[in-house]
């Protein structure tokens, strides 16, 4: 299957409020297991269905994903949804990212948001348009992946370990005052201290209707 997406795009969309070690390892797994030209990471701009920590832009999350990935020569970062006007979803990406890239593109996601993608716009339409990679998750069986839809579907599972560390869970520790530098690059933690996030519990309420995500 390597050589079937050899060459091609990985993109690894998310809130990344904040991004973290997990999402540096999974991109990492696609990359080498995939042999893949580079992985995209986008943040969203307007994250339908989900909550922004309050007092954190679309812009500090850009930019704290751009300190997470430097130094690793095949990530980078796009600014397509953080431009979008309106929500972000993720199946007008990855028609825009397929039509500016001849060399293919493939998708990156947990296997908690794969369990959840029929409530995201367009799921069949999503789940016919790519390859996707699936990172394993804590907690999160993947019997589902052999059941409609998604077992008419091109999906590959990663070969790594479970995935134990979310967003949410560096945000909690910042919020207790805790150290975070071995949940996150060092460029980030930084960035969150000397900006002062995730300091407050508040949040911005969800984006978009019904509930739908990505």
């Amino acid at each position: 299957m390597a050589s079937i997406l050899k060459g091609s795009l990985g993109l690894l969309g998310g809130t990344f409020d904040p991004p973290h070690n997990a999402h540096l390892a999974v991109a990492e797994a696609a990359w080498r297991q995939f042999e893949l030209k580079r992985v995209v990471f986008v943040p969203n701009g307007v994250p339908p269905g989900k909550r922004i920590s309050n007092g954190v832009t679309s812009e500090d999350r850009y930019r704290m994903t751009r300190l997470a990935v430097a130094g690793h020569r095949h990530f980078s970062v796009s600014r397509i949804e953080i431009d979008r006007d309106g929500p972000s979803y993720t199946i007008d990406t990855i028609r825009a990212m397929k039509d500016d890239c001849p060399e293919g593109v493939c998708f990156i996601l947990g296997a908690d948001q794969m369990a959840e993608i029929e409530t995201w716009r367009e799921p069949e339409a999503l789940l016919n348009s790519v390859s996707i990679l699936v990172a394993p998750r804590a907690g999160v069986s993947l019997a589902f992946l052999a059941k409609s839809p998604f077992a008419a579907a091109s999906i590959h599972v990663l070969e790594m370990g479970e995935v134990d560390l979310s967003s949410t869970g560096v945000r909690d520790r910042v919020a207790h005052g805790e150290s975070i530098e071995e949940w996150v690059p060092r460029s980030v933690a930084r960035y969150i201290e000397d900006h002062g996030l995730y300091r407050v519990g508040a949040w911005v309420g969800s984006h978009g209707t019904g509930g739908q995500d990505r």
